[in-house]
């Protein structure tokens, strides 16, 4: 079995987390990946979605990043989020609000490029909806 890997998960304000994993699931711009020890070097765009972080000892964590970019080496993974806090600090309300936001954004703007990437927005955060209410399922 590869060894653990060492994980930081960096907002602008703060170093959110610091710690040695057995893995690291972070959502990545053309799907969700998995880092464990011995991953080969990567550099991938993040989307808004949940970190999910299972230390050593197996217990599980879960993060929000709000986009950004994870550097995966020899050195473990970094997270350099747009935004992030842990999942339990971000919650239904939020993404409702967020969607709704997306929504105005979508109705609101008439050129077909604008108009997809409000759509793709739209869609994020009502995929993000359904992930939280799965972790909230779960953390009981």
């Amino acid at each position: 079995m590869a060894e653990g890997v060492k994980v930081e998960i960096v907002s602008p304000e703060v170093l959110v987390l610091s710690a040695e994993a057995r893995s690291v699931i972070v959502p990545g711009s053309e799907g969700y990946l998995t880092v464990m020890g011995d991953h080969a070097p990567l550099m991938a765009v993040l989307k808004p979605g949940f970190v999910t972080v299972t230390d050593t000892s197996g217990a599980v964590s879960n993060f929000f990043v709000g986009g950004g970019f994870a550097d995966i080496s020899d050195a473990g993974v970094t997270i350099l989020a747009e935004e992030a806090k842990p999942a339990s600090e971000f919650g239904r309300t939020e993404i409702e609000e967020r969607i709704s936001a997306a929504q105005q954004e979508l109705t609101a703007t008439s050129d077909d490029e604008d108009k997809g990437e409000a759509q793709n927005a739209l869609d994020t955060w009502k995929n993000l909806l359904l992930e939280n209410a799965a972790l909230s399922g779960v953390a009981h």
